[in-house]
């Protein structure tokens, strides 16, 4: 079988970092890395280019290193929400997707790309998940994902709402009363 060596300018998983020359396939390299711009090939004649394209990837790599620790500390600890129709079973119609938590990171000001979202496969069934991020390859931050029965939804949007008005009401009745005591004693 016939090989080739590419220095690789991203990070691509099972194979290595950006700025390692890694050994691949002949097919694999030709028909994928070098086309979509993953890697260059390491020829002979490349090698002074690809000493240069090493500095070039380290100082690029420790923006980004920033860059995805900044954005980390947006979206760590995030939760997503997802209202989706349910069989009798308690199986989802639809699926959530990487492409439903990238969608909804973006509507929240937070551009993440899809192969970036660590979700194996698509959630099919009612509950809580947590999925991870890879933002960069030690940047990694975890965001909650919730999907709930679609009609659910609306009853529990409704009882919080309205424990929440109770609340607020039994808080300032009972810091009105003391502020008023003392009111009165100081008048007094």
């Amino acid at each position: 079988m016939a090989y080739m060596e590419v220095l690789l300018r991203e990070d691509i998983d099972n194979l290595g970092h950006r700025g390692q020359i890694v050994r691949v396939r002949a097919g694999y390299g030709r028909n994928y890395l070098l086309p979509q711009g993953l890697a260059i090939q390491a020829t002979t004649g490349n090698k002074r280019m690809i000493d240069e394209q090493r500095r070039v990837l380290a100082k690029h790599e420790l923006r980004e290193r920033d860059r995805a620790q900044r954005q980390s500390e947006n979206i760590g600890g995030l939760e997503l929400r997802f209202d989706r129709k349910v069989g009798e079973h308690g199986i989802l119609y639809g699926s959530v997707t990487t492409l439903d938590i990238a969608e909804a990171l973006k509507e929240r000001g937070h551009t993440v790309e899809r192969r970036r979202i660590g979700l194996r496969e698509p959630i099919k069934a009612l509950g809580e998940y947590d999925v991870t991020i890879k933002l960069h390859r030690e940047v990694s931050p975890t965001i909650k994902v919730h999907v709930r029965k679609e009609g659910a939804a609306e009853v529990a949007a409704s009882e919080p709402a309205s424990t929440a008005e109770e609340t607020p009401q039994e808080t300032v009745v009972e810091t009105a009363a003391p502020a008023d005591e003392s009111e009165e004693a100081s008048e007094e």
